[in-house]
């Protein structure tokens, strides 16, 4: 694949990060805990009992962490902000202090000629409202839409690039469906209720945006992968099909479209009220696209769905977590959901993991080779699809730096920058040189 692809000098290059996972300082000024601090209490749920409580520092370290960003030549910073920072309770009196971090954070995006990317939810619900039900009580949409309010009405005089939630359904059937992340429920009438109120929640906060921010630029973020069947087994084809509704199509097709796909609305009908469809289809300006790998999808009656993850074809190779190696599924996807929804989309999220350390060598140098051979291989396809009409502009790596990894905890590193979380150094890795060479030399064809 080419190392080299054409993107016009307006391509937006940039990198991503969440609040829970890099931010650290748990329980510093004013913070309340959300539900993932809860889940990580749960023995057994997360790798080696680890959790966000330090993280990467980043809530003491982001102005080396912008500097890092600058030096890489980025354009873009996307960002979520930690909605019990700002919110303790997750409604009613804000959290100066929590407020001030994130004024000081953007400023120095700013002031370093980097845009700010900012996510309202990347998946750390505030506890107090999980208490109180959390996503399955309607009254979350209500709370959703003030703490964008609070956001907007704060931050709007200098952002003007805002996602409402990053991942709907990974989050929603990872905490709902299958158990596997916070708040760690398993019910089909829970998580029906919950897709249906973070569609809502995502409407509303669209318009709240909207009415509160001058010449707001606004998306969603979605995970959206090729979903395959195990096998051509009827019944692994049928469980695959549900399964590619609810990753791929439960949050982006009402929202897009108006309508749930035809499995999920058939389920989910009995929680929609009149007018609904009207409130989660509101208008937005681009797509934000989380892309790794094809998915397979079998029977598993195991789980509430009666589907689950496969395995890939034995001759596929994989990445070092075990996900298929295939970035021709980055070209499809492109080229289909540009097709599908006619939006400008934005890459919010593609990157490699790895469980090895990746420790630097003699010369301090960190060679992350395969994870450059990755991201050379998803650029070059991206270039592709654009030559075949693909209306992509921007692309984020993830990450910026190591992190934790949800259940994964720190065991798995998709950092262009290794951290080191016994001292927080920060060492650029070979892939971060690869990638900063790539925007060079977009900006300067020749």
């Amino acid at each position: 694949m080419t190392d080299s692809p054409a993107f016009p000098k307006e391509f937006l290059w940039g990198a991503s990060t969440s609040a829970y996972q890099v931010e650290g300082a748990a329980r510093e000024d004013g913070r309340a805990p959300s539900v993932w601090d809860s889940f990580c209490n749960l023995k057994g749920r997360v790798d080696n009992g680890e959790n966000g409580d330090v993280a990467c520092d980043h809530y003491h370290r982001y102005a080396d962490d912008v500097a890092l960003m600058a030096g890489l030549g980025l354009d873009a910073y996307r960002f979520s902000v930690s909605w019990p920072r700002v919110l303790p309770r997750g409604r009613g009196a804000p959290n100066e202090k929590g407020l001030d971090f994130y004024d000081r954070l953007i400023d120095r995006l700013l002031e370093s000629k980097i845009e700010p990317w900012l996510c309202l939810y990347h998946w750390d619900f505030p506890q107090a409202l999980q208490d109180l039900g959390g996503w399955s009580n309607r009254d979350s949409v209500g709370w959703f839409a003030d703490y964008a309010a609070l956001c907007a009405k704060r931050y709007g005089d200098r952002v003007k690039r805002w996602a409402t939630v990053n991942e709907f359904s990974v989050f929603t059937l990872f905490g709902y469906a299958f158990g596997w992340g916070a708040p760690s429920v398993a019910d089909r009438a829970v998580h029906l209720k919950v897709i249906h109120h973070v569609n809502l929640a995502h409407g509303a906060a669209v318009d709240t945006l909207r009415a509160l921010v001058p010449n707001a630029s606004i998306g969603a973020v979605h995970s959206v992968q090729p979903m395959r069947p195990e096998t051509d087994k009827p019944e692994d084809v049928e469980a695959a099909a549900l399964f590619d509704e609810h990753w791929n199509w439960a949050f982006p097709d009402p929202q897009l479209r108006a309508h749930y796909p035809p499995r999920v609305a058939a389920a989910i009908e009995p929680y929609v009220q009149p007018g609904d469809m009207a409130r989660i289809a509101r208008p937005v300006d681009w797509f934000g696209l989380n892309h790794y790998a094809p998915v397979y999808g079998r029977k598993d009656d195991s789980l509430i769905w009666g589907f689950g993850f496969g395995s890939p074809p034995p001759e596929m190779p994989r990445t070092d977590v075990g996900w298929p190696y295939d970035p021709s599924a980055f070209r499809e996807v492109l080229l289909d959901l540009t097709k599908r929804y006619r939006l400008p989309i934005y890459v919010t999220e593609n990157g490699f993991g790895t469980k090895a350390d990746e420790a630097p060598d003699a010369d301090g140098r960190v060679m992350d080779d395969k994870r450059v051979a990755y991201l050379r291989d998803c650029v070059g396809m991206m270039g592709q699809a654009r030559a075949e009409g693909a209306d992509v502009r921007g692309y984020f790596v993830w990450s910026l730096l190591d992190n934790f990894e949800w259940g994964g905890g720190y065991g798995t590193r998709f950092g262009i920058v290794r951290v080191d979380y016994a001292t927080q150094a920060r060492i650029p890795k070979e892939s971060a040189r690869w990638y900063a060479d790539l925007i060079r030399r977009s900006r300067n064809p020749g």
